[in-house]
């Protein structure tokens, strides 16, 4: 269980076999483990030691050992870090040997990035944009997480919410001294201010969820009848035999996936089941999970065979509203001339690939324009929860009842950066009145 005066330790580097592993050891004892395992009494914080490290008389291993002293650390406590030798050996010697030192235990999931929150060093946004810095696969994951671990967007909900803790300041002062009568112009303020909070709120929550999109992935599913290409096409875009490719129509019965990096985003291209009528079960169930991932996706690719051009194969009606680009495969299948707006490839050949690609990237950079972005669900849900307390406050038909209003919208606020400090009311308070003169 999570205690906050417990000393802990980690691998903080990955598993396996490697040159170097990193061990950090966090919290109150950290100078007894130095002096116990290193010999190292009153190191010197943010220096270098080279040290044997001992289990009693025994050497468990020779690295370098770093000290940080607090606040100055990643947890805001005392820090030291072990950089030993990467065998499996070594790092379970090591580890058993902190294990062995009285009060400390091993870390739980996350408890160091916790403990930077809860001693200051990060909100809740930036921790998060840690994680996401640690799992991003591209160039434009490794970009988001690296803004948001640097707090644009927790600096962006942060400064909405002193907006609103100031005015709240004001109108809790109001209605402590109620001989001090709200000026109308304060009143005004107020009330443009809340206005203008929810415009910006509400263009910021319109951002059609490109930052959770490009942490999870651009969807693009590829849609067509059977033997149409689909699962050629897959391959050829993949440059790889992701999909079975068979003249037997129906042979693709489930979603098929490939997880690409598509100029710096990351991209999932699913293939799907052929759409006709069926009444084969297995089959039939295919189908509908194609319509399904296609009603999800963000780009659907609609292959059509060339030989039926210019008549269409209609898509099912659910998926009208959808980002469409339509493929003629098989283009040298092609009878008619074809007009200039036509996209026809050959999934075989390669024919009409580099420019479908050219196309979808273009899809990527302007999909993913623009600058802070939302990119978890239960940002949206307080961002949103938010602005229906502004609404309220604004249309309020009493001072307390928009107070409360107010307080509400902040909290909504706070929650998304894990800042919620009631005392920062009075501080206001004091510097903007003379309560008590």
């Amino acid at each position: 269980m999570y205690q906050s005066g417990d000393t802990i330790y980690a691998l903080a580097s990955g598993l396996g076999t490697a040159g170097v592993a990193v061990i950090r050891v966090s919290g109150p004892q950290v100078l007894t483990v130095l002096e116990k395992l290193c010999n190292l009494k009153n190191p010197k914080p943010n220096y270098a030691y080279f040290r044997p490290i001992k289990s009693g008389d025994k050497i468990l291993d020779k690295g370098l050992i770093l000290y940080f002293k607090a606040p100055h650390s990643f947890t805001g406590e005392d820090v030291a870090e072990l950089q030993v030798h990467g065998g499996r050996g070594v790092i379970q010697a090591i580890m058993q040997a902190l294990s062995e030192i009285s009060g400390l235990r091993p870390a739980e999931r996350g408890e160091y990035s916790r403990r930077a929150v809860i001693n200051g060093k990060m909100d809740l946004t930036e921790a998060e944009g840690l994680l996401d810095l640690v799992h991003a696969e591209t160039e434009e994951q490794r970009k988001q997480a690296l803004a948001q671990l640097d707090g644009n967007l927790g600096q962006l909900y942060e400064s909405w919410r002193k907006q609103l803790v100031h005015h709240l300041a004001y109108a809790e002062a109001f209605i402590d001294f109620p001989e001090e009568e709200i000026p109308p112009e304060k009143e005004q303020e107020i009330n443009r201010d809340i206005a203008d909070l929810i415009q910006k709120i509400n263009v910021h929550l319109s951002d059609n969820r490109r930052g959770e999109r490009l942490r999870e992935g651009f969807q693009i599913a590829i849609l067509g009848v059977p033997n149409v290409g689909k699962s050629s096409l897959i391959n050829a875009l993949t440059k790889r035999e992701v999909a079975i490719v068979s003249q037997t129509a129906g042979t693709t019965r489930d979603i098929v996936e490939a997880h690409l990096d598509v100029a710096g985003f990351p991209v999932i291209l699913a293939d799907t089941a052929g759409l006709r009528e069926s009444n084969e079960e297995i089959e039939a169930e295919g189908i509908r999970r194609a319509v399904k991932r296609a009603e999800s996706a963000d780009l659907i690719l609609d292959i059509q065979n060339a030989a039926d051009y210019p008549t269409l194969k209609k898509l099912p009606k659910a998926l009208d509203k959808k980002h469409v680009i339509t493929l003629w495969n098989k283009s040298d299948l092609l009878k008619k001339k074809p007009t200039a707006k036509a996209h026809f490839i050959s999934a075989k050949t390669g024919a009409g690939i580099t420019v479908l690609w050219d196309e979808i990237k273009n899809i990527l950079t302007d999909s993913f324009a623009g600058g802070a972005a939302i990119t978890r669900e239960r940002y949206r849900v307080a961002l949103t929860q938010c602005v229906a307390h502004l609404q309220d406050a604004l249309s309020a038909p009493e001072l307390e009842l928009k107070t409360e209003d107010l307080r509400l919208a902040a909290r909504s606020l706070g929650r998304i950066t894990g800042r919620i400090d009631v005392d920062e009311l009075l501080d206001v308070i004091f510097r903007d009145f003379c309560i008590g003169k």
